[in-house]
């Protein structure tokens, strides 16, 4: 692997999984990134043998710390309880033996979320911030990750929080902005509502808003009326990859 990386990061999605060693100085990929579709039939089996060809393909040395961002809450030592964007017979699946088992590699596992808010938080639009960084992916659905003074609350899931009787991200998440063919403005006015719920509930000191949208960030963000300084995410597409390998640093002792 490059001499100027010092971990390596993976992001699966419910289309492609991405991998790419990571720069922990600087917060950059290291090499270009490789892409592989997410297999049709998103197994366990499958999805930890592109995981493999993945590292295989940079020669990741042993002892390389390595990261996955996963589209789950993430319960070390736990099965997976819920499955989202892959084939639901990863419910009940120890996802670190199960990739151990098939890449012969110990890995970080991290909800994708959690990584993108860590990655923004130590690289990105919330870097030097104190206090409570609250980070939402505004996409199919609603991602959300909480980092107190650098340290991350895990798989909070707060877009399953309840507006207008159903989930949040039902009402407000990107995917229903174009389901429903909102205006902008119109749906600036639904975020406005969830932000605002957000505010009420948690206090944060910033919000960093990434999702592809958050690209046209100045479409929307004049409609969300809340009192929280409101950014969007730095890192982009990058976030998954670099968050987990940053994360999956901290972890190798």
């Amino acid at each position: 692997m490059i001499e100027t990386a010092q971990a390596f990061g993976i992001d699966v999605g419910g289309s492609g999984i991405k991998g790419a060693p990571v720069n922990l100085n600087e917060g950059k990929f290291a090499d270009e990134r490789l892409r592989i579709p997410t297999p049709s039939v998103s197994t366990p089996e499958a999805v930890a043998d592109v995981i493999k060809e993945i590292l295989d393909h940079f020669d990741v040395q042993d002892g390389t710390p390595i990261g996955v961002s996963f589209p789950a809450p993430i319960k070390p030592g736990k099965p997976l309880d819920y499955m989202a964007n892959l084939d639901q017979s990863w419910v009940g699946v120890d996802i670190h033996a199960l990739i151990k088992e098939r890449t012969g590699r110990t890995v970080t596992v991290v909800n994708d979320a959690d990584a993108a808010g860590v990655g923004e938080a130590q690289y990105g639009a919330a870097k030097g911030r104190d206090g409570l960084v609250f980070l939402t992916t505004l996409g199919t659905g609603i991602g959300t990750a909480m980092i107190m003074d650098g340290v991350l609350v895990p798989n909070t899931e707060l877009g399953h929080l309840t507006l207008k009787g159903i989930d949040a991200e039902r009402y407000a998440s990107d995917a229903a902005r174009s389901r429903e063919d909102l205006s902008w403005k119109k749906w600036g006015k639904r975020l406005t509502k969830y932000y605002q719920l957000l505010e009420h509930l948690f206090s944060p000191d910033i919000f960093v808003v990434g999702g592809g949208v958050s690209k046209r960030s100045e479409h929307f963000f004049p409609y969300i009326d809340i009192t929280t300084p409101i950014v969007p995410a730095a890192l982009l597409n990058d976030a998954g990859i670099v968050g987990a390998a940053y994360y999956a640093s901290t972890k190798q002792h």
